[in-house]
């Protein structure tokens, strides 16, 4: 009989494997140490002195950016959490990327500024969202299930948004911008891939163990921790800084 994420639900299916468990703890210690979609003084100082066309410097760093943004791969994973097939994963992923190059391109070339503490925040509770989704949460308390390739594509418009909002505190020369944007978006999409990568070989072996579904509630409670967590970071920093 095929385990459906609603019976992620039934009792004692709190029960989980200390490992999986042990890297979602980490991934929170690591939130209080750095801002989500964060670019490291270093970078920032590079993004600043150079000019004209860089393709490989700025395609290093977009690959960078997303292999090192737990926010985007806490998401990433929860999107996957439940995908078998390589062609959903191939669905899931690619809404994701084109809504998070979309506003990452336009937002940067337009100067869109929104406050980076508020659109973190809603990053974190994308978190949340889909670790909700994945112990089937909407269907047990209001009875339907929302569109999930919709709030992918949505939640990608966000994350797109929150990189740009951080790029554009930065003064990039004007000089290859358009080129530079594309070069460091490849690189986004790469890391994405890489990032990807590692989800599936390691789930891939997680979903073999008897014990998955078991283990996968507690990996979706703490998933949705750590994403109330990145939104209380960030909401505090809003207030702090008001």
């Amino acid at each position: 009989m095929t385990t459906s994420r609603r019976d992620l639900w039934r009792p004692g299916a709190a029960r989980t494997a200390l490992p999986y468990l042990l890297t979602f703890v980490a991934l929170a210690l690591s939130a209080g140490a750095a801002a989500a979609h964060n670019v490291t003084e270093g970078d920032a100082g590079y993004i600043q002195e150079i000019w004209g066309v860089n393709i490989i410097p700025f395609m290093y760093l977009g690959a960078k950016h997303m292999v090192t943004g737990y926010d985007h791969i806490l998401f990433l994973l929860g999107v996957v959490f439940f995908l078998y097939k390589m062609r959903d994963v191939g669905i899931y992923v690619s809404l994701f990327a084109l809504g998070h190059s979309t506003t990452m391109l336009l937002g940067v070339w337009f100067g869109w500024g929104i406050n980076a503490y508020i659109i973190d925040a809603i990053i974190g509770l994308s978190v949340v969202y889909k670790a909700l989704d994945n112990l089937g949460a909407y269907q047990r308390w209001f009875g339907f299930q929302p569109n999930t390739k919709i709030a992918t594509l949505i939640f990608g418009f966000f994350h797109g948004t929150g990189l740009a909002t951080k790029i554009l505190d930065y003064d990039i020369a004007s000089e290859g911008l358009l080129a530079n944007l594309l070069a460091f978006n490849v690189g986004v999409e790469l890391g994405q891939l890489m990032a990807l990568a590692v989800i599936l070989i390691v789930m891939g072996f997680w979903r073999k163990s008897p014990n998955f579904f078991r283990q996968a509630y507690t990996a979706n409670v703490v998933m949705m921790a750590l994403g109330f967590i990145l939104t209380g970071y960030q909401l505090t920093g809003l207030f702090v800084a008001a």
